[in-house]
């Protein structure tokens, strides 16, 4: 059990955002093996994790335009292809 609100290691911005995301009381429990050590030090793993988690800040993504080659390259593609659905008609008689 970890208490954020406690935590001296924890500052103000990095409180409110695990707060905000996780809660203010980030639990794990680990009962896979049968040594209470190896489950304490699982339970001390995902504990870390959601704490890691919580932290993560998310960057803004930048949005990009796609460059002339390719461009070019869609526009060529798409006429290639409308020639070729062109060319599926029924025959016609003359």
């Amino acid at each position: 059990m970890f208490d954020v609100d406690a935590s001296p290691s924890l500052t103000a911005v990095q409180k409110r955002r695990v707060i905000l995301r996780a809660g203010g009381v980030l639990r794990a429990v680990a009962q896979d093996e049968r040594s209470q050590a190896r489950n304490r030090e699982l339970a001390v793993e995902r504990l870390v994790a959601k704490l890691t988690e919580a932290l993560r800040v998310e960057r803004p993504r930048v949005p990009t335009k796609p460059t002339a080659a390719a461009r070019k390259r869609r526009l060529d593609d798409k006429r290639r292809r409308a020639r070729v659905k062109r060319q599926r008609g029924t025959p016609q008689d003359d």
